[in-house]
C-alpha cells in the first residue's frame, strides 16, 4: 500500500472497518466473545438495561458474521468440476464455527433482541450490506471483460452461473435457515437484486446480439432451416434437450426476461422467410402444394419450437423440469392458441406471397415452361387489397426496370405481354389486377412504330411456321385459331347490356377504365391496342393486299381474321379488305373464262403457249401499289394482248392495266449439268430471259452489259441490277 493509500484509508476507512466491533478485551461488563455456545446464548437472550452493552454485543456480532461473509478481493475461480469445487472450499467457502453461526443468528432471526431494535434500519441490514460487498465491492471490479464476450454467450452464462454460486454458498448454508419464517422473503429479494445487478452491468446491445446469434443457432438446427452441417450424432431430441438446458440457465441468471422473448420473436420472424426463401424459391411446377406443405411445417415444426421456447422462459428458476414431467410443465405454461397458429400460418402464407411477388416477372417470363404453380401460391396470397395493390406495385416496377427499354424489341415485349395475359387470367379472372398491369405496357407498345405490322402479320401468321424468329408470330397465330367469332366482341362503348341476365357489377377494387372481356383475350388485347382503328386497319389493309398477291391457296384463315375484325370494327371500317379478298377470288372464276375462251393454252400455229394466269383487282379499294414499267418477254407480252382482248370481251367498259412488277413467274432454267426450277419474281425471270440462246439455237455462252439490259428491257438500273445479283 502507497503512502497516498494509507493516508486516504486512514481518512475514509473501507466499509468493513468503519463497522468494526469493540475488541474482545474492552472491559465492559465482563463479557468476552462468543467463545462457546452456553456463554453466546446467555448473551443473546439476556436482555441488558444498558444500551452500551447491548450495542457493543451487537458491534461484536456483526463484525464477527461480516468477516466471515467477506469475499477475497480477486476474480472468481471456476466453479464446475471436482477440482474446481476444491478450491472454493477454505477461501471463498470457510467452515462456519459456532460463534459465526451465532453472531449471524443475533443479526438476523427475527427473535434477536438486536434486530428488534434495528428494524427498518438499512445500515443494520446483514442481507443489504452482503449485497453492497458482492455488488459494489466485489462484482464491480472483476465483472465480465471485452475479452470474455469474444466466445459467445455460453462464456457469458458460464461466469454468471459461477457468481451465483459463489455468492449464494454462504447465504443459502448459513444465513437463510437462521431468518426462520423470513427465509424465503429474503432470498426472493436477494435473487432480485442479484439478477438486476447482473443484468443492467452487462452491455445491452453485445448481449443482445450474442442471444439472436445464439438463439438463431438452436431454432436453424431445430428447424432444419440452416445450411450449415450439423453433427450426424446431435439428433433431433438431443438437440432440442440441449436447447432447453441452455435456455433454463438463461432463465436462472436473469437474461430470461421480456427481452429474450422479443429477441426470439425476431430471431423466428427471421428464420420464418429464411426458411421459406430457401424451401421454395424457383419452385414453380403446377398442381402446387406448397401452401398445404407450409401451413403444416408451421403447425409441426415452427409452432412446436415456440411453445416449447416459451414454456421454459414462463418457468420460474430453479424450477426446472425433469424428463419425466417435461411435456407437463410445458403444457402446463403454453400461452400458444389455435388462434395463435392460425395467424402464424398466415404470416407464412403472406411471406410466401411476397416471395412469389418478388419472382413474379421471372415466373411470367418462364410461363411456358410450367410456372403455373407459382400463380396457385399467388392466389392464396393476394386475398386483400393491400396484397394486391403491393403486387400490382411491384410488378409495374419490375416492368420499367425490366423490360420497358428501348434496347427490347417489340417481339419480345408482346411476347411477354401474351404471357402476362395469360398469367394474370389464372391469378384473377375477373381481370382486375390484369388491367393494372397491361396498362403500361399497353402504352408503351402504342410509342412503338412496328408494333402494328407485327400484331397485324402475326394475326395472319401461319401457326405452324417453325422457321427461326417467329415465335411471337407463331404464338399468336396460335392464339387466333383458339378465338371465336362470339368471343370477340367489340366492348370499347362500355354500354351496359339490360338483356344480359348474367351481368355482375365490376369488382370493388377495378379501375374506371376496367373492361374483363377485352383485357382476357389474348387477340382482343392486341387488336385492342391501339385507340384509332383507322391505323390498324390500314397496316391490315397493307399486309392482307401482300398476302393475297403471292398465295395461290384458299384463303380460310384471312377470312377467319377478316370476320373477327369487322365483328369488333364493324363492317364498314374493312369494307376494302372484303372486296380486295373478293377480287381475289372472282379472279379465279374471270381467269378461267378468259383462258378457255381465247384459247391460251395455244398459239395460232398449233404450239403450247406459257401458262399466264391475272389477277384482276379493283384499284380504288386496293392499297397504292408501286410497280416498276419494264418490257416483258415478246412471247408473253402476246399472250397478255390475247387476256387484254378476252377480258374487254367480258367485262365490257372496263380495261386491264398491267402490273409488271407485281406478278411471279416459274422459271426453268436447263444447264449443262442440271435443271433448276424457281419462283421469282417478274423482273428477274425478265433479266434472265434475255440471257437464253439465240434464235439460231446455238449454245455459245451469252454475255451483256447492264448498259445493254436496261436499253432492252426499257429496266432501271437498279432494277437490273437487282435481277443480275439475284441470279
Amino acid at each position: 500500500m502507497t503512502a497516498y493509500d494509507r493516508i486516504f484509508a486512514a481518512v475514509f476507512p473501507s466499509p468493513s472497518e468503519s463497522s468494526l466491533p469493540t475488541p474482545k478485551a474492552t472491559p465492559l461488563i465482563g463479557a468476552g466473545g462468543f467463545e462457546d455456545s452456553a456463554e453466546a446464548h446467555i448473551l443473546i437472550d439476556w436482555d441488558p438495561q444498558d444500551s452500551a452493552t447491548e450495542q457493543v454485543q451487537w458491534e461484536r456480532a456483526w463484525h464477527t458474521a461480516t468477516t466471515f461473509l467477506s469475499l477475497p478481493n480477486e476474480e472468481l475461480p471456476p466453479a464446475h468440476g471436482e477440482s474446481n469445487r476444491n478450491r472454493l472450499h477454505g477461501k471463498w467457502w470457510k467452515p462456519c464455527t459456532p460463534e459465526v453461526s451465532l453472531a449471524i443468528k443475533y443479526l438476523v432471526s427475527p427473535d434477536s433482541r438486536g434486530l428488534q431494535l434495528r428494524r427498518n434500519q438499512q445500515q443494520f441490514d446483514l442481507m443489504h450490506w452482503y449485497f453492497e460487498e458482492v455488488g459494489l465491492r466485489h462484482y464491480v471490479h472483476f465483472a465480465l471483460k471485452e475479452d470474455d464476450f469474444a466466445h459467445g454467450i455460453p462464456n457469458v452464462v458460464k461466469y454468471l452461473e459461477r457468481a451465483y454460486i459463489v455468492y449464494l454458498h454462504n447465504l443459502q448454508d448459513y444465513v437463510y435457515p437462521l431468518c426462520q419464517n423470513r427465509a424465503e422473503e429474503q432470498k426472493r429479494l436477494f435473487m432480485s437484486k442479484l439478477t438486476g445487478l447482473f443484468t443492467h452491468s452487462l452491455p445491452q446491445r453485445r448481449v443482445n446480439d450474442l442471444l439472436r446469434e445464439f438463439l438463431s443457432e438452436r431454432a436453424e438446427i431445430i428447424l432444419e432451416a440452416s445450411s450449415k452441417l450439423h453433427p450426424a450424432a446431435e439428433d433431433e431430441e438431443c438437440v432440442d434437450q440441449h436447447t432447453r438446458k441452455a435456455l433454463w440457465r438463461l432463465q436462472d441468471i436473469g437474461l430470461g426476461d421480456a427481452r429474450i422473448r422479443k429477441i426470439f420473436a425476431e430471431v423466428m420472424s427471421e428464420l420464418l422467410s429464411k426458411y421459406i426463401k430457401r424451401s421454395y424459391t424457383g419452385r414453380w411446377q403446377s398442381h402446387s402444394d406448397v401452401s398445404a406443405k407450409l401451413r403444416h411445417w408451421v403447425e409441426n415444426r415452427f409452432a412446436r419450437t415456440i411453445v416449447e421456447v416459451l414454456a421454459v422462459l414462463n418457468t420460474s428458476p430453479t424450477k426446472h423440469p425433469t424428463h419425466k414431467n417435461e411435456s407437463t410443465i410445458i403444457d402446463k405454461n403454453s400461452e400458444i392458441t389455435l388462434a395463435d397458429l392460425g395467424t402464424w400460418q398466415e404470416i407464412a402464407i403472406n411471406r410466401l406471397g411476397a416471395l412469389r411477388t418478388e419472382e413474379l416477372f421471372d415466373i411470367v417470363v418462364q410461363w411456358d415452361n410450367d410456372s403455373k404453380g407459382a400463380i396457385e401460391d399467388l392466389k392464396h396470397y393476394v386475398t386483400t387489397t393491400a396484397a394486391r395493390t403491393h403486387l400490382t406495385d411491384s410488378f409495374s416496377d419490375a416492368l420499367g426496370r425490366r423490360l420497358l427499354q428501348p434496347g427490347a424489341a417489340t417481339t419480345e415485349i408482346l411476347r411477354f405481354y401474351i404471357s402476362v395475359i395469360r398469367a394474370f387470367a389464372v391469378l384473377d379472372p375477373k381481370g382486375v389486377l390484369l388491367d393494372r398491369v397491361a396498362r403500361p405496357i399497353r402504352r408503351y407498345l402504342r410509342d412503338r412504330d412496328d408494333t402494328v405490322a407485327i400484331v397485324v402479320a402475326s394475326l395472319l401468321a401461319d401457326a405452324k411456321d417453325s422457321s427461326p424468329g417467329t415465335d411471337v408470330l407463331r404464338e399468336i397465330a396460335t392464339e387466333m385459331e383458339k378465338s371465336t367469332i362470339s368471343g370477340a366482341q367489340d366492348d370499347d362503348d362500355g354500354d351496359l347490356d339490360f338483356d344480359d341476365m348474367e351481368w355482375m357489377p365490376d369488382p370493388i377494387d377495378a379501375g374506371p377504365e376496367y373492361k374483363k372481356s377485352k383485357l382476357l383475350d389474348v387477340v382482343g388485347s392486341l387488336i385492342s391496342l391501339f385507340e384509332s382503328k383507322e391505323i390498324f386497319v390500314k397496316e391490315f389493309q397493307q399486309v392482307l393486299g401482300e398476302r393475297l398477291l403471292k398465295q395461290e391457296k384458299d384463303f380460310e384463315k384471312e377470312i377467319r381474321v377478316l370476320e373477327l375484325l369487322k365483328a369488333r370494327f364493324g363492317e364498314a371500317s374493312l369494307q376494302a379488305c372484303e372486296v380486295m379478298l373478293r377480287d381475289i377470288l372472282d379472279s379465279r372464276r374471270v381467269d378461267a373464262v378468259i383462258r378457255n375462251e381465247e384459247n391460251l393454252t395455244m398459239s395460232v400455229t398449233g404450239e403450247p403457249l406459257a401458262a399466264v394466269h391475272a389477277r384482276i383487282l379493283s384499284h380504288l379499294f386496293w392499297p397504292s401499289l408501286h410497280s416498276e414499267s419494264f418490257s416483258l418477254p415478246p412471247e408473253i407480252s402476246t399472250i397478255q394482248a390475247r387476256y387484254e382482248q378476252g377480258f374487254e370481251t367480258l367485262k365490257q367498259s372496263r380495261k386491264l392495266t398491267w402490273l409488271h412488277a407485281l406478278g411471279q413467274v416459274t422459271v426453268h432454267l436447263e444447264l449443262e449439268d442440271r435443271t433448276l426450277t424457281e419462283v421469282v419474281q417478274t423482273w428477274q425471270a425478265s433479266v434472265i430471259y434475255a440471257f437464253q440462246n439465240g434464235d439460231d439455237g446455238g449454245s455459245h455462252p451469252v454475255s451483256k452489259t447492264v448498259a445493254q439490259l436496261t436499253t432492252q428491257l426499257s429496266m432501271s438500273d437498279a432494277l437490273v441490277r437487282n435481277g443480275l445479283t439475284f441470279w
